[in-house]
Formats: C-alpha cells, sequence, structure tokens
C-alpha cells in the first residue's frame, strides 16, 4: 500500500454529523466505531461518541474524524485549512456549493489574480476550506 496523508479532524461532539454533512457533499460511506463499541468509554456520557470515523468519498476523497473523550481537551481553533484543487470545475464548484451550507465565506468562488478560480470558506464545523479550479478548466 503506498503512503497517504489523511485529514483527521476532532470535535467534541460533532463528528458523527460532520462526517455525514461531508458524506452529502462529496458522497460516498462513512463508517464509524464509538468509544462504547470497543469498550474504551471513560465515562457514559463518551459511551455513543465516535472513536474513530472515517468517510471514503465517491472521488477518492477519504476524511477521517474523532470526538475527544471526556476530560480531554480540544483546541477552539487550528491554523489548518483544507484545500481541493484540481480542473474538474463542475466536482469542485459541486462541493465549493455543499460545503457552504451553512459556512462563513471568507472568499467567494471567483476568478482569481493568478488566473483560477478560488474560494475559501469555514464550513458550519468550523473546518476552513479552500476551493481551487484550475484556470484551463475556467475558461
Amino acid at each position: 500500500m503506498p503512503v497517504q496523508l489523511d485529514p483527521y479532524l476532532g470535535f467534541r461532539d460533532q463528528a458523527r454529523d460532520a462526517l455525514e454533512f461531508y458524506r452529502s457533499v462529496f458522497g460516498g460511506v462513512v463508517t464509524v466505531s464509538t468509544f462504547g463499541d470497543v469498550d474504551a468509554a471513560r465515562s457514559p456520557a463518551d459511551t455513543d461518541k465516535v472513536m474513530h470515523g472515517q468517510l471514503l468519498g465517491d472521488d477518492g476523497i477519504r476524511l477521517m474524524a474523532s470526538d475527544a473523550p471526556t476530560g480531554m481537551p480540544v483546541p477552539d481553533a487550528s491554523s489548518i485549512s483544507l484545500a481541493l484543487s484540481g480542473d474538474d470545475a463542475e466536482a469542485l464548484t459541486r462541493w465549493w456549493e455543499g460545503l457552504a451550507a451553512g459556512a462563513t465565506v471568507i472568499e467567494p468562488l471567483t476568478p482569481a489574480p493568478w488566473g483560477d478560480a478560488f474560494g475559501m470558506l469555514t464550513d458550519r464545523f468550523g473546518v476552513t476550506w479552500m476551493v481551487n479550479v484550475t484556470a484551463t478548466a475556467t475558461r
């Protein structure tokens, strides 16, 4: 198996909702294991929290997510953004529109000074996304 880098998103208790939202955007299949499934709940409040969740999207996109168990801190903010880029203008625009539902748009998906179409938003779960459609796809 080749090495790959997968985004792993951390939440207090929204991992399942976030993964289902991303499935509605990217398609694919979500799998979830809870702390209770593997007998790892430190507290009854952790039983139904996501210990590990994964989305395998229709176009090869993979996202992983989990909820923090009781007593584990969750950062208020992150300096990491997820970037989607390529020349499939239809898919990238569809994903942008899906992610934009309930999001704070930082930069609309519009032509950028470097010639591509670019947009940036923070989705309803606090994850920042950048979408870049290469210039060859936008001409």
